[in-house]
């Protein structure tokens, strides 16, 4: 994906869900997804053992089923074996999603295919916060 096709997501996304979410300060997805909120986006954490919990202004959700509509981008902090289930369920639940953006580590070329044949954008073993401070700024 080119740094124009990645500024464009960046610059067009306002709604994310971010899988795997942890409320560790210490975790990655604690610090992007907090991150992400801070510079406008509206970040829905989505992990079963945290459901209730508070994080990012929204309460955890179990389930991307659970998520409100409008959820544009899906930020994956789990491991690549487990995204064609994600993508999958997402697929099926989520009918305003236009980008899959797994982190840094996390690749899985089948369903990246099965996310593109969807129409959606997808990048791979990335991160949103380090491509934000790259290509939009701090």
């Amino acid at each position: 994906m080119s740094d124009d096709d990645l500024h464009e997501i960046l610059t067009r996304v306002t709604r994310v869900a971010c899988i795997g979410a942890s409320t560790d300060p210490a975790r990655p997805s604690h610090g992007v997804g907090t991150f992400l909120s801070q510079h406008g986006y509206d970040v829905w954490p989505v992990n079963p053992r945290h459901a209730g919990e508070r994080l990012f202004g929204h309460e955890i959700v179990s389930d991307l089923a659970d998520l409100p509509e409008g959820i544009e981008m899906l930020d994956i902090f789990r491991r690549s074996e487990h995204v064609p289930e994600i993508v999958d369920a997402a697929l099926r639940t989520m009918p305003d999603l236009k980008v899959v953006w797994m982190q840094i580590g996390v690749r899985h070329e089948a369903a990246a295919r099965t996310a593109r044949d969807a129409g959606l954008a997808v990048v791979m073993d990335r991160c949103p916060k380090i491509e934000y401070r790259r290509l939009v700024g701090n």
